[in-house]
């Protein structure tokens, strides 16, 4: 008998990567970074390459040695290492890894010796996001420093990449100014010999609305776990793959008036049922969801009421019939009337993403499901 879990369902996984490979010509980039947006990233990464996926991409060296140690031999790329990094371990791995300033880039090269093999190389170019990526003045640099590492044979350049800043309101200007300098910036690397294999700038959104922007690869992310990147209705074809749920340690009854939780920030209306559910921050729950969060129980979707403490959280159930053991879904896919992430996210005002990565790695156990479990 559990007490608390998360469900994920792989076959969703699967088919939501199907469904954004047949919309585009582009490869494939499964994005299976922070524990696959907390899916567990070797699951996730498994069912995203049955899909269709023929990339994978995380954030950290650590996360591409932990996919390569599980036997994983699709490409894989690693976008953020601070300096220092074994990165020859990368290159031993057949990692691929970015390049944003001259910096990262002599280090490449430097591991590229001592394993006397070319690093495989991203150069990231800066188009408005101000996070990595060379800004344009650096570019030409960055840009002839790696054509004379590749021709030295260092190095080779595989692609040419960059990141939206408002690819969720895809209507919006910067979109087009950054599509500009992305292709500014592919121009010049042309002007001095480099034409990379692979172009990417799309993420999630981008790949679902911006189909100008997916030149040779899209790196999806959020939506390869069925969870839209942008306002409105779901996107079609695509399904969420977790769920949430705990069973209820206890019911009891209680007077109009009571203080519920830590600082009574809630009390009750009327004399009413209360029930103590087992999830809490230390598992992933939101604190921020005190009052607010929506919980399906009984049939009927409740507010959390009061605090939302380290281990568990109270549902003020009125005077239905609910009882120790029953189930409370915080969140999944919404087919049987359960809260979405994306309900989460509104009820507390953050996005999707936040909700589901918050349950990676918690002491709840992660169960999957599918054909390809």
């Amino acid at each position: 008998m559990w007490q608390a879990e998360i469900r994920v369902d792989l076959d969703a996984i699967r088919d939501n990567v199907a469904t954004l490979r047949a919309g585009t010509t582009a490869e494939v980039m499964a994005v299976v970074k922070a524990d696959g947006y907390g899916h567990g990233m070797l699951a996730s990464a498994r069912a995203a390459l049955a899909g269709g996926a023929s990339w994978l991409g995380v954030a950290t060296l650590d996360e591409a040695l932990t996919l390569r140690g599980a036997g994983i031999t699709a490409p894989v790329f690693a976008w953020l290492h601070s300096p220092g990094l074994a990165l020859h371990e990368g290159l031993t791995a057949g990692v691929d890894l970015n390049a944003s300033t001259l910096g990262q880039l002599g280090e490449l090269v430097t591991a590229a010796r001592r394993v006397e093999r070319p690093a495989r190389v991203h150069l990231k170019i800066d188009t408005g996001l101000a996070r990595a990526g060379a800004t344009a003045a650096e570019w030409p640099a960055l840009v002839e420093a790696a054509a004379k590492a590749q021709a030295d044979g260092d190095l080779e350049i595989v692609g040419v990449w960059s990141h939206f800043v408002r690819s969720d309101e895809p209507d919006h200007e910067t979109n087009d100014h950054q599509l500009a300098a992305f292709a500014e910036a592919l121009a010049v690397a042309e002007r001095i010999g480099i034409e990379p294999r692979y172009r990417h700038i799309a993420n999630s959104a981008a790949t679902l609305t911006r189909p100008d922007a997916h030149y040779d690869l899209v790196r999806p992310g959020v939506a390869i776990y069925g969870l839209s990147p942008l306002a409105g209705p779901q996107p079609p074809g695509l399904r969420p793959a977790m769920t949430a749920r705990a069973r209820v340690i206890l019911t009891k009854r209680v007077p109009a008036g009571q203080g519920v939780s830590y600082g009574h920030a809630y009390h009750t209306t009327g004399e009413t049922t209360l029930a103590l559910v087992p999830l809490g921050y230390g598992d992933g729950v939101p604190r921020h969801a005190s009052n607010v969060g929506p919980v399906l129980l009984g049939g009927k979707v409740r507010t959390i009421a009061g605090r939302v403490c380290m281990d568990q959280i109270v549902l003020d159930c009125d005077d239905d019939p609910v009882r120790a053991g029953d189930v409370a879904t915080l969140f999944g896919p919404g087919t049987g009337g359960e809260p979405t992430a994306t309900d989460w996210a509104d009820a507390i005002g953050t996005i999707n993403y936040e909700i589901v990565t918050r349950f990676g790695g918690s002491r709840v156990p992660r169960v999957y499901d599918g054909e390809v479990a």
